[in-house]
């Protein structure tokens, strides 16, 4: 009774500008200014009922309170009142699409919502955009109807709930979205007849379906999710971040990708049981690529086997980057070097003497490594295994795991001595008999060696000397009794011997 006696006030203060109002609120808004004794009018109604809205205003805006009592005026009267000198029950625009977003528009006129309104209708205007939230600060109405409009995204839950007295809301025939599950506690306080065709509530039919994809959907992204990971944990681990690569494991599938799906354009080479490709991985690395045809040793074995090369490291050794294994193939990736053997570098390239002996320290370099850090690892020196870098060096690119026999690794050395030594030519005649190319090597050293060597090297006094003591080097080294008494260290100083001005080599 206290506060309809405050308002009363404000209302008769407003009723003293009524007689020369103008026909619009637009245009008093305009021309009208706060008479003299406005503010003492203002404190004295905040005094007597603070609970006025604009009182916990401070510093209070008098200009906007003012437009407040104008637009109040005027919207009391659209509202049809029966006497708003005394009360301003309701709001009431019903059907007046003209004038309806113009009241809603004035904003300081919502702030300052009398505190008298226990009503609101706004219905049936064919309002367009979002729910208009400034109504909402009339926290005292009992009655909101929004209905038979064009209204639409979401509904203010939260600003909502804090309308108490909120008895009577209608929203139906608007646009509005869906609420979310959780928040449909709130629309039990209504009618649901207030919220027909709003687009709040949930369809039932709707719910069904999103709970048959959600049953349907959950189990098929998990399953993809799975698959997914799966894929690229043991297919493609390449596109995992590098902290969680194993980068010395390949997979068939980068293997393939590599080389464009073992492509015949990628191959670069094939022998006895093992076939040989030019790959890029993926981060661009170009790479060699030994596939070989036996996959039926022990898994484990072949695997621990590559765990020791991917440690060797010589600058006459080929790079060891990893390994592949599993039931259908069996590889070993290496730096990718060229395709350049040692075999090809003497038929095509005719080099000279001091050239080939370099190659030769560069081998037995190499095999003292292995010889002395990794005993139990053999190589294959073989001129058609061997490859030259462009730097000129050698690099032993194959590798035999469990070969312990000096002497073999010695023999071996002493047949690359003497084709590294001897005519091309002659070679081939012996193409396949080596104990017969031996033997006749011997038979013409020392004195008609000119005879088997290569002359391409044409070599000088000293330098035919030197060829001569290399060749003997590698007779001894292929005699399979000799070589069984000697070792590696011990064939290493007598090469580096024959030309003392390589030794820093």
């Amino acid at each position: 009774m206290a506060s309809i006696l405050i308002t009363c006030l404000l209302l008769m203060f407003i009723a003293y500008f009524e007689p020369t109002l103008p026909a619009t609120v637009i245009e008093d808004l305009a021309n009208l200014h706060p008479p003299s004794n406005f503010n003492t009018t203002i404190v004295s109604n905040c005094l007597k009922n603070p609970s006025l809205r604009y009182c916990g205003s401070s510093p209070m805006d008098l200009d906007a309170i003012f437009k407040f009592t104008i637009v109040a005026s005027h919207l009391c009267n659209e509202s049809k009142n029966p006497n708003c000198v005394e009360s301003f029950p309701k709001i009431n625009l019903r059907n007046r699409p003209k004038i309806t977003p113009l009241y809603l528009s004035f904003t300081f006129f919502w702030k300052y919502c009398p505190i008298t309104i226990l009503s609101i209708d706004l219905s049936n205007n064919s309002l367009k955009g979002t729910f208009p939230i400034d109504v909402l600060f009339c926290t005292q109405i009992h009655v909101l109807d929004l209905s038979h409009n064009g209204l639409s995204g979401d509904v203010p839950i939260q600003r909502l709930s804090c309308v108490t007295n909120l008895t009577i809301l209608n929203l139906s025939y608007n646009h509005f979205s869906e609420i979310k599950i959780s928040d449909s506690w709130f629309f039990r306080r209504f009618n649901s007849s207030c919220f027909f065709n709003s687009g709040i509530l949930p369809s039932h039919g709707r719910y069904k379906i999103k709970t048959v994809m959600l049953l349907l959907g959950f189990p098929l992204v998990v399953v993809f999710t799975v698959g997914g990971l799966w894929w690229l944990c043991f297919r493609r681990p390449d596109f995992l971040p590098r902290v969680l690569q194993n980068k010395r494991k390949f997979t068939t599938v980068m293997l393939k990708a590599a080389t464009n799906g073992f492509s015949k354009k990628n191959m670069v080479g094939k022998g006895d049981g093992f076939v040989m490709y030019r790959g890029i991985l993926r981060d661009g690395t170009q790479v060699r690529i030994e596939i070989y045809s036996n996959n039926r040793g022990n898994h484990r074995e072949y695997v621990e086997e590559c765990k020791v090369l991917v440690q060797l490291r010589h600058r006459n050794l080929v790079k060891v980057y990893g390994w592949c294994s599993n039931r259908n193939i069996r590889a070993l990736v290496t730096e990718w070097i060229g395709r350049v053997s040692i075999e090809t570098w003497l038929s095509e390239s005719a080099p000279c003497w001091e050239h080939r002996y370099k190659v030769l320290v560069g081998v037995l370099k190499a095999m003292c490594y292995l010889q002395e850090q990794w005993p139990e690892i053999g190589c294959d020196i073989k001129t058609s295994s061997l490859l030259l870098h462009e730097n000129g060096d050698p690099l032993i690119a194959r590798f035999r795991i469990g070969e312990n026999s000096t002497s073999n690794k010695i023999h071996r050395f002493g047949i690359l001595v003497l084709e590294m030594m001897t005519d091309q030519t002659l070679q081939e005649e012996f193409k396949g008999d080596e104990t017969g190319f031996v033997e006749y090597v011997k038979m013409l050293y020392p004195r008609k060696l000119q005879k088997v060597i290569d002359e391409r090297m044409k070599l000088t006094e000293n330098t035919f000397d030197e060829t001569r003591q290399t060749i003997c080097i590698g007779l001894t080294c292929a005699d399979h009794q000799t070589c069984q008494q000697l070792s590696i260290g011990q064939i290493y100083n007598m090469i580096i011997k024959v030309h003392p001005r390589t030794n820093t080599y």
